[in-house]
């Protein structure tokens, strides 16, 4: 059987995570949504991975729900349909917080449309990118459902504002790419047979610097995504700068500045903070 995501490891550090249904636009059937939430948890797992790339194969990223084949989840015997309901719509909203928890920042490459669930896991990750034949529509409401699914109701808005939120999720309307450059869904947006190189380069880039400070700038700008504070966000801020002060980061970069080279960040114990040096 064709595994229905794939993990590649095309240069050092970087993960890229691919659904693998381009027969059916990459739609999330059960067994798609088990698939990626083990190989997520996985990559995840891995040490020597420092950014994720996600991404869909073919010319779509995710149709969202296969309507056709939506499949059951397993282990339901004795349940009633209300806890088989309950628990298979946790499948898929699980996605979400395993791409928020997971060490490494997520790099989306949004290359054709993104649809439904498939646009709550753009919604998900840290970095957005959209090829020039990405769509994006919130296709519950559509469909005689609700739009509210996956967290969006959570994420939509804080990334690009109630008034955009609500017309997207209560009109069911398709954005392409350039509108959702203007509205700040995506960052960039890429020519389709370019976006999986800059998605590459990025990741590239980012694994240049430290895979602590990844992390550690990951979790605090979610954290304060949630932190009702200006004090309380610097405080946290304050902590989060101290441990990466704790390490060899900041003298090597300082030392590379001075011999004109690129720094090797290791988030090794800076010495020189407890041997008098």
């Amino acid at each position: 059987m064709t595994d229905l995501v794939l993990v590649e490891h095309p240069q050092p550090h970087t993960a890229v995570v691919t659904l693998n249904r381009p027969e059916r636009l990459n739609a999330m059937s059960i067994e798609l949504v088990i698939e990626l939430e083990d190989r997520l948890q996985e990559v995840a797992a891995d040490n020597d991975t420092w950014v994720v790339i996600l991404t869909g194969a073919g010319r779509a990223f995710c149709s969202g729900l296969d309507l056709k084949d939506y499949g059951i989840i397993p282990n339901i015997d004795g349940l009633s349909v209300g806890r088989i309901a309950q628990r298979s719509m946790r499948y898929y909203s699980r996605l979400i917080l395993t791409l928020r928890r997971m060490p490494q920042p997520v790099i989306c490459a949004v290359n054709g449309p993104a649809y439904g669930g498939g646009m709550c896991l753009t919604l998900a990750v840290e970095i957005r990118l959209a090829s020039e034949s990405a769509t994006f529509n919130a296709t519950g409401i559509v469909n005689g459902l609700t739009s509210t699914e996956l967290a969006a109701s959570w994420l939509l808005p804080r990334l690009v504002g109630a008034a955009h939120s609500n017309d997207m999720l209560l009109t069911g309307r398709r954005i392409d790419a350039a509108e959702a450059y203007r509205m700040g869904l995506v960052s960039r947006v890429l020519a389709d047979d370019e976006i999986q190189a800059e998605a590459l380069s990025i990741a590239a880039r980012m694994c240049e610097f430290s895979p602590y400070g990844l992390a550690m700038t990951k979790d605090i700008l979610w954290v304060n995504l949630e932190n009702p504070s200006l004090e309380a966000a610097i405080e946290i801020e304050d902590r989060n700068q101290l441990m990466l002060g704790f390490t060899e980061n900041l003298p090597e970069a300082i030392r590379a500045f001075d011999q004109g080279r690129s720094p090797v960040y290791t988030d090794a114990p800076r010495r020189d903070l407890f041997d008098g040096s």
